[in-house]
């Protein structure tokens, strides 16, 4: 039985991770070592390429948070969720949900991702 939950929890804790470091254990912890990630604004492969984008999305919101809505749905090695990017004050301008592939260890060998809600430009 594959548990989702671990999964998109350790998924959290490298997408809410500060600094290069906590980041890169954080990503080396979630997905597998050629492991991807794919959204509308990125199409990496591999750690360094993973924590680059974590980084970016921290340089771009900072002082954000990303945050699970509800809880994993999945079958065989496949699950989905929703979540948002969370700003200091409360508010959550970014949201969307995640389709991710697990690997035989529970880590992640692919993320595919979708924005629902982004700001717009002013």
């Amino acid at each position: 039985m594959t548990d989702y939950d671990t999964a998109v929890a350790r998924y959290f804790e490298a997408w809410n991770a500060t600094g290069p470091q906590a980041i890169a254990m954080a990503v080396a912890a979630a997905w597998t070592e050629d492991g991807g990630y794919t959204d509308p604004l990125a199409d990496v492969r591999g750690y360094e390429q993973l924590a680059a984008v974590i980084a970016g999305a921290h340089e771009q919101f900072p002082g954000f948070e990303f945050r699970r809505l509800g809880s994993a749905d999945g079958h065989h090695d496949i699950a989905r969720f929703g979540w948002e990017l969370v700003a200091p004050d409360g508010s959550a301008p970014v949201a969307g949900f995640d389709v991710i592939t697990l690997a035989e260890d529970g880590r992640i060998r692919s993320v595919l991702g979708f924005l629902d809600r982004v700001p717009t430009a002013a």
